[in-house]
């Protein structure tokens, strides 16, 4: 159990990179390295990996690298959709498919394009706050590279076209200070599509060097509560070896579902670019929501979880993650209690934990200073 290598790529503050894992600005995310670590010290070739809070799906798309086998689990459709084509590799067909589109619908995205040919899509309920002043043009660009989406051969180019309009958007749309330019827009949506096909094609290169031992990983829209009851568990009874995530935070109240547009108004464009379905306030996503006093909630909701997540592990099996707190000296006790509840034994290696400055906060962010959920401290635990 090599713990220094996991302190040291926790404190890794370089740029999120390798990989697919650019393909989408995920809130909350934790570092590729972290998490590869994290497999290489306590996994083997073949052996099953579990993240049961899998947001942009970092854990899944590394044990995948590393040839393990992995079951990733969220109550967000967008996490769900965002691993699937961050771990589903595509033919040289289907990536030549995708790379023409993609210039199709650059040289279509124009202001004089008619929106009678798009109205359907404009109108969709989820585009709330999209017709603001800064983010209008770039609501019409993006309804019409969806429009032609379905003109593509399979779902996994359907699905990888509409990730690229997702991470252009969200480059365009999401936080965004300053007006973006429907050119610029064109020129950066091509640039993500050759960019993304690039990373594709990287992580089928790796795939390929483990042969038939890696499987394609087992992705649900499941409350980590009921996570024990999942056909992958129940119907083969195969037990996961470790866990890696990085579940809510207490009082720590995060937007994972919506983006925040002119003067930080909430949309649920995301989920209208991915065709997903959105209908949850972000109580649903934190286990708790601004207007909730008291963390009572929050704790019984954690403890349900993670007494799911223990039924799903071998005895001895080791659970990584990585949390944040408001008020550290309260609620990590406390936390470490649900967690001794819930059948698990921590490991402090060397008598000290690893804490961690979040890296590369939002902008608005900043503002805050150095407040106490603005540290991170990886927890380490094996079941008992």
């Amino acid at each position: 159990m090599n713990v220094a290598e996991l302190r040291n790529a926790a404190l890794d503050l370089n740029n999120v990179e390798g990989l697919t894992h650019r393909f989408y600005r995920y809130p909350a995310r934790f570092s590729p390295a972290f998490a590869a670590a994290a497999v290489r010290c306590f996994s083997e070739p073949g052996q099953l990996v579990l993240d049961p809070y899998m947001g942009g799906g970092t854990t899944i798309v590394e044990a995948l690298a590393a040839g393990r086998r992995s079951v990733g689990s969220d109550i967000n459709s967008l996490a769900v959709f965002l691993t699937r084509v961050k771990t589903t590799a595509l033919s040289r067909d289907h990536c030549a498919a995708v790379r023409a589109w993609a210039n199709a619908s650059v040289r279509r995205i124009s202001y004089r394009y008619s929106r009678k040919a798009i109205a359907d899509i404009l109108e969709d309920a989820r585009t709330g706050n999209l017709s603001l002043p800064r983010a209008r043009a770039i609501k019409k660009a993006v309804a019409i590279a969806l429009s032609s989406i379905n003109d593509l051969p399979t779902r996994r180019t359907q699905e990888f076209a509409r990730c690229a309009v997702l991470k252009t958007a969200q480059w365009a749309l999401d936080n965004r200070r300053r007006h973006t330019e429907l050119s610029e827009f064109r020129d950066r949506l091509k640039a993500n599509v050759q960019e993304m096909l690039i990373a594709i094609g990287q992580l089928a290169d790796v795939l390929r060097q483990h042969g038939r031992e890696t499987r394609t990983p087992v992705l649900m829209e499941r409350n980590a509560a009921q996570i024990d009851s999942a056909p992958v568990f129940v119907r083969s009874g195969q037990r996961v070896d470790l866990v890696i995530t990085s579940p809510p935070y207490p009082g720590v109240h995060v937007l994972y579902h919506r983006w925040q547009v002119d003067g930080r108004r909430e949309s649920a464009a995301p989920f209208w670019i991915a065709d997903c379905q959105d209908g949850h306030g972000s109580a649903y996503y934190t286990f708790g929501d601004r207007r909730r006093e008291g963390l009572d909630f929050y704790f019984d909701s954690l403890l349900a979880t993670l007494r799911s997540i223990r039924r799903t592990m071998k005895m001895g099996a080791h659970m990584v993650q990585m949390v944040a707190f408001t008020d550290p000296r309260k609620q990590l006790t406390r936390y470490l209690d649900s967690m001794a509840a819930a059948g698990f034994e921590e490991i402090v290696a060397n008598g000290r934990r690893i804490w961690r400055t979040v890296p590369n906060r939002k902008w608005h962010a900043t503002f805050k200073g150095d407040i106490p959920s603005s540290r991170e401290v990886v927890l380490l635990h094996r079941a008992a």
